[in-house]
């Protein structure tokens, strides 16, 4: 790749939720704290809230296998306050994701980021590129308190993102909607899959995302969950040359870079400046562990079940009674995947694994263990000579 996206963390670039534990302290407008002070056994940099299934839209790579219709048994608007409260316990300034399918598919959303935002919630948005994301929509989600806007561009042509999408018009309403949250002063974050059918698109995507004036270019490496099963992924090799371009870019870009399902990013990053004559004297990616699924990030399903992460589906249980907190800290299956000695194969043998630990996600999907080797990862450890998980790709 020739033309190229400053090396955030996950934490560093998205969870800006406030550093404190106080529960009990009153609700206020925090400014986001250094992430570092967060202890991710306790609570989570980044909570995801499935508000619905329902979308207009039919992508090619939907986790959700979304449809138009809602399911009849989401959490009402009841049961969803009654997360927020929950999520609250967590500590002041807990960062919350409403995604979907469309968030805007639910006709309390303004009603519940307003109030998440009343209890000290730091409230954020996954919306879909469709004609119900207006300017005055962007304007009553700003108004109620939401703190940024995550859209996806898959392609950097209507021809390539719509036929990604399924939905003729779908760039055009996103780049229309991203101008939108511009001109209202709403920060933009654009998520971006990264798959055999994408990845040549990358370099024009990044000038789409400076001409937008995103504050942060979130990456997403495929998992083949939901509709993404059917997509092919990008090779080992691939995915490496694809990382190395990033942090080339985050070096000079008007945005923040971030990978997600892909942490061993932090690697290639540390490596990187490792090697560079020019290498700050901390490595800035390193300083402390990024989040991974059930380690610093969170999953409420559209029914109130608990997950690591939207792609990994294993169940911690239901919040709908509560125990959203208690079910973080303290589940096995949480529990377990914050152990990053416990990970088997080459990532449970690699030096990196303290700041990487692989994509639990893609590993579950890959083998049905969420402690196995990331088999997009070609890192392998200098003693290490067990096996080599593969992985299908396409687009070398």
């Amino acid at each position: 790749m020739s033309r190229p996206p400053h090396v955030d963390t996950d934490a560093d670039a998205e969870a800006n939720a406030d550093a404190g534990s106080d529960a009990g302290a009153p609700p206020t407008a925090t400014a986001p704290p250094d992430p570092s002070s967060i202890d991710t056994s306790r609570r989570p940099f980044v909570l995801i809230w499935e508000v619905t299934q329902a979308c207009d839209l039919a992508c090619d790579h939907c986790r959700a296998d979304a449809t138009p219709a809602r399911h009849p048994d989401e959490l009402t608007t009841a049961e969803g306050k009654r997360l927020l409260d929950q999520a609250r316990e967590f500590g002041p300034g807990q960062l919350v994701v409403l995604s979907g399918g469309d968030p805007l598919a639910r006709s309390d959303l303004v009603d519940l980021v307003e109030y998440g935002t009343d209890m000290g919630l730091r409230m954020t948005l996954t919306p879909s590129g469709t004609s119900s994301l207006t300017s005055e929509t962007v304007a009553a989600l700003l108004d109620a308190g939401v703190k940024r806007m995550a859209l996806s561009l898959d392609g950097a042509t209507a021809a390539s993102h719509d036929a990604f999408r399924g939905e003729d018009g779908s760039f055009d309403q996103t780049v229309a909607a991203a101008r939108a949250a511009r001109e209202a002063g709403l920060p933009l974050q654009i998520n971006t899959t990264v798959c055999a059918q994408t990845v040549d698109e990358l370099p024009a995507l990044c000038d789409l995302v400076a001409d937008l004036g995103a504050v942060l270019w979130s990456v997403f490496f495929l998992v083949p969950v939901g509709r993404g099963r059917v997509l092919d992924p990008i090779s080992p090799e691939r995915a490496e040359r694809v990382m190395e371009w990033l942090t080339e870019v985050s070096e000079d870009a008007p945005f923040g870079v971030k990978t997600t399902e892909a942490p061993h990013y932090r690697r290639v990053a540390i490596q990187r400046r490792r090697d560079a004559s020019d290498a700050p004297p901390t490595d800035g990616i390193g300083r402390r562990l990024g989040i991974t699924a059930g380690d610093g990030f969170a999953f409420v399903s559209h029914t109130g079940d608990l997950f690591p992460s939207g792609f990994l589906p294993a169940t911690a249980g239901n919040v709908r009674d509560g125990g959203l907190v208690e079910r973080y800290r303290e589940s096995d299956l949480f529990r377990s995947l914050r152990d990053r000695d416990a990970l088997g194969g080459k990532c449970g043998a690699c030096e990196f694994r303290h700041v990487c630990g692989g994509s639990r996600s893609r590993a579950y999907a890959h083998t049905g263990d969420p402690l196995a080797s990331d088999p997009l990862c070609g890192y392998v450890p200098a003693d290490y000579d067990g096996p080599i998980p593969g992985t299908r790709s396409a687009g070398d």
